[in-house]
């Protein structure tokens, strides 16, 4: 491996890799407890809410990173953060691949509720002012109750601005992009059979995400849009690096 990619010693573990995993591991653990034994919303108080929700804070925007919905989420996505963020991080070094993490994920939370806005207002043209005004008024309380309203376009409305959004997904598709960018003809065996060039891979993921995000089905509950604005933002990045920097990233 050390000489397929170009490195000295590689370590299948990095520090930063290792630590995202263990975080990443004890908030899914905490939020089980949590859940479970007291009751507590653990998704409302550290999710990603629309920036008009009532339960919007901005340290959601941080902590959505590291809450996931279920094992098989968290499973997932820090499978694909150890396989893909090992390689880049032994690449680029602990503190570019960190602020790389962490850039992408915000990305990723921006361009998400920046569909919502879009989403929102596609909504709103099928309700009255009054309508409208009412879901903004007592949607969030209702929604607490895990309950919704009757009207399919005031829950859709309703649903819009108060669920939130959690995982490191938008960060692990950012990876996944500078993955294809810094090693596009590295081959990636899917279900461990199929071989495939890393840049094959990539545009396939972004020509999915892309059609599923567009398709909006209310029973999807992912976040397309999210996943792209990772690797919006990762590609952005890349390209800044690349041009400012006096060595090269690839």
């Amino acid at each position: 491996m050390n000489q397929a990619y170009g490195f000295g010693r590689f370590n299948i573990l990095p520090p930063v890799v290792k630590n995202l995993l263990i975080i990443n591991g004890l908030a899914f653990l905490a939020s089980v407890v949590i859940t479970e034994r007291f009751g507590l919303n653990v998704f409302n108080l550290l999710g990603l809410h629309y920036w008009t929700s009532e339960a919007f804070s901005p340290y959601q925007i941080f902590t959505h990173l590291f809450i996931h919905a279920n094992f098989e989420h968290i499973f997932f996505n820090m499978f694909s953060l150890w396989m893909f963020g090992a390689v880049i991080e032994n690449y680029w070094g602990g503190k570019r691949f960190l602020t790389y993490y962490l850039i992408t994920g915000l990305g990723a939370a921006i361009v998400y509720n920046f569909s919502k806005s879009i989403d929102i207002h596609m909504i709103s043209t099928h309700l009255n002012p009054d309508q409208i005004a009412l879901v903004k008024s007592e949607g969030y309380s209702i929604w607490q109750k895990q309950m919704n309203y009757t009207d399919h376009y005031m829950a859709a409305l309703n649903e819009a601005i108060n669920e939130p959004s959690v995982g490191a997904s938008g960060a692990v598709y950012g990876i996944l992009l500078a993955f294809g960018m810094i090693f596009p003809n590295s081959l990636i065996y899917l279900y461990f059979l199929v071989p495939i060039k890393a840049k094959y891979l990539i545009i396939g993921f972004i020509v999915l995400e892309l059609s599923l995000g567009l398709m909006n089905k209310p029973t999807d509950h992912i976040a397309h849009f999210a996943h792209l604005g990772g690797m919006i933002f990762g590609y952005l990045l890349i390209k800044y690096w690349n041009k400012t920097n006096r060595q090269s990233l690839f």
